[in-house]
């Protein structure tokens, strides 16, 4: 390894195989994701997806069960398109996915991430954080979990968790999901 790269690896922080995640625009606090540098793009499990036009730009809605192996709680979900993109899994298959933009939160930091959506109900993780993600940002140890996230009993939690309650939230350039007032949208960024 160049000397430059060793160099450029230890200002930046180390993540095991598996952390902990926010998802704010979704106003989920925290849920389990796998690093998977393998993947170029991120990957999230949704159901219900439902394309729609508004203002001649395209978004769709969808859920999530941001706990890992529980259907509750269910967020309801809406994100502009950034585009439909053929992405091929772990098992060989293609599948073209639509491909929405948000912010993750990792490590007291949040910056803006390409996810794609796709129904990974049978796999172990909910999310899949790729390498496009992480790029520049992280070093990934994969004989480690949660290097700079702390498991607890706070699994899967959003800004509004309660058991059997559906959330809705909205991810718009000028409508946001504000925590500070459950079940409300308010406008500005």
């Amino acid at each position: 390894m160049s000397s430059k790269a060793i160099k450029s690896t230890r200002s930046r922080p180390i993540i095991g195989w598996r952390e902990w995640v926010g998802l704010p625009d979704f106003g989920i606090i925290r849920m389990k994701a796998k690093i998977d540098t393998g993947a170029r793009t991120s990957a999230i499990h949704a159901y219900r997806i439902k394309p729609f036009q508004r203002d001649g730009r395209a978004f769709v809605e969808f859920y999530l069960h941001p706990v890992q192996h529980r259907r509750q709680p269910e967020v309801a979900c809406e994100a502009q398109v950034l585009e439909e993109r053929w992405i091929t899994s772990s098992n060989g298959k293609s599948e073209k996915r639509i491909i929405v933009k948000t912010r993750l939160t990792l490590a007291g930091a949040t910056w803006p991430i390409e996810l794609s959506l796709t129904n990974r109900d049978d796999m172990g993780f909910r999310m899949l954080l790729g390498r496009q993600a992480l790029r520049r940002r992280f070093v990934v140890d994969p004989g480690s979990s949660y290097q700079l996230s702390q498991p607890g009993s706070s699994d899967g939690m959003t800004s509004e968790s309660q058991p059997g309650k559906k959330i809705r939230t909205r991810n718009k350039r000028k409508l946001r999901f504000s925590p500070a007032t459950p079940n409300s949208i308010r406008t500005g960024v």
